[in-house]
């Protein structure tokens, strides 16, 4: 996409970093003040507000440590040899190239997801959808292009979600993920915010995702355990998360790299939604569920929880989201609940405790992909039976391809 031009602006490298980590709240105090977030906090800043000097942006951030002015200071050195902005008498302004960067990223979205998802004009297909003209010829899209993309438009999905009030929840069927057991508990522990306490040994002990510790405890206490039920919401940024290395209390290191994903964005949680009337302990599968902080409703010193991560030298605030108990008032998980249950179907035997709309779609989407797959299929031995591509196809395929090929067809000799 660079060099693709949008209102005859040509998009740079800027724009797509600018757009990387575009999740803006003031409320939730979107991005945060830390780690790699901080620069663009920065820029954003400076965007917002006109020209401020390095004093008037650490106080409105609240930077008051000598390590993270310091850090405040590089990053607004490199803005400015990046060209984003543009330093007068010690203070700092946006480049009025950048200052309708956003606007023009959301224009290459929509441009480009018209063009892959709906008809022209005329009624028929376009062609070549992948391709972009920049500078009067036409380039391919990469795969990186798409990412960019995909985030972006994610992004814009967020930013309308909460100008509309809308509810935005991920529902997923089958998970392997393990970060209750292996990040929130741990921290929750040491933080010693767990009524009861694990040894090491118990803690293995537990089966190896969070679903199946969910369901068991769920199958072999169903008086207890009444379906419905959801477990407590927690910020998504847990994932990334560990218990801090040396054991302090109140502190937290990034579970890769010492880095921690975007906190106060997203809230967790496992769900288990139906059971068999004829038997209490036959029931559905736990399913998982993320969905988006609405901060009038879920953003308060009861929900929020506060770390601090040491990062590059320097203490930093990391404010997440967490509902400790039931006592711990949350109208949004009612409400999703009801909403959950209410689209279950029990008139479907395959979809016992799940979500009657997604399992359609579903099926929607497989019968789409069986139909391309067949298209796909037919032109790849239609490549293969071509005498004049057999040089390309052979270079074409990877390693794992022609030996899958090769000693498939010795097993049919033998």
């Amino acid at each position: 996409m660079i060099g693709f031009e949008v209102d005859g602006v040509p998009i740079d490298r800027n724009d797509l970093a600018y757009g990387r980590y575009y999740v803006r709240h003031s409320v939730l105090g979107l991005p945060p003040t830390r780690a790699d977030y901080l620069r663009y906090a920065v820029i954003y800043l400076v965007e917002e507000k006109g020209p401020l000097s390095l004093g008037d942006i650490c106080e409105s951030l609240g930077i008051t440590d000598e390590k993270r002015v310091k850090r405040v200071k590089r990053y607004l050195k490199k803005a400015v040899e990046e060209g984003y902005l543009r330093e007068e008498a010690s203070r700092y302004l946006m480049e009025p190239r950048y200052l309708d960067a956003w606007e023009r990223l959301k224009k290459v979205v929509r441009m480009l997801g018209d063009r892959f998802f709906y008809e022209d004009e005329e009624g028929k297909l376009a062609s070549n959808r992948m391709k972009i003209m920049k500078n009067g010829k036409a380039h391919w899209l990469t795969t990186l292009d798409i990412a960019f993309l995909t985030l972006f438009c994610l992004e814009m999905i967020i930013e309308e979600c909460w100008r509309r009030r809308v509810l935005f929840i991920g529902l997923t069927k089958d998970t392997a993920a393990r970060d209750f057991k292996r990040q929130l508990i741990p921290i929750l522990q040491n933080e010693g915010l767990l009524r009861g306490s694990l040894t090491a040994e118990e803690f293995e002990e537990l089966p190896n995702t969070d679903r199946m510790i969910l369901q068991s405890i769920s199958l072999f206490n169903p008086e207890q355990v009444e379906v419905p039920w959801s477990l407590v919401e927690y910020d998504s940024a847990f994932k990334t998360m560990i218990p801090d290395r040396e054991g302090r209390a109140g502190y937290v290191s990034g579970a890769r790299r010492n880095r921690i994903s975007l906190e106060k964005t997203f809230l967790k949680s496992y769900v288990q939604l139906s059971q068999a009337a004829s038997e209490p302990r036959l029931r559905s599968n736990v399913l998982l569920t993320d969905r988006l902080v609405y901060p009038a409703f879920d953003f308060s010193d009861e929900s929020a929880i506060r770390f601090w991560n040491e990062f590059g030298g320097a203490r930093e605030p990391v404010e997440a989201m967490l509902f400790r108990d039931r006592r711990v008032r949350n109208r949004l998980q009612n409400l999703i609940m009801v909403l959950l249950k209410a689209m279950t179907s029990p008139s479907i035997p395959e979809a016992f405790g799940h979500n009657k709309p997604l399992f359609v779609a579903d099926k929607v989407a497989k019968w789409h992909f069986r139909s391309f797959k067949r298209v796909a299929e037919s032109v790849g031995k239609w490549i293969l039976n071509n005498h004049k591509l057999r040089d390309f196809v052979f270079y074409m395929s990877t390693f794992r391809e022609r030996r899958a090929r090769i000693e498939a067809t010795r097993r049919e000799v033998v």
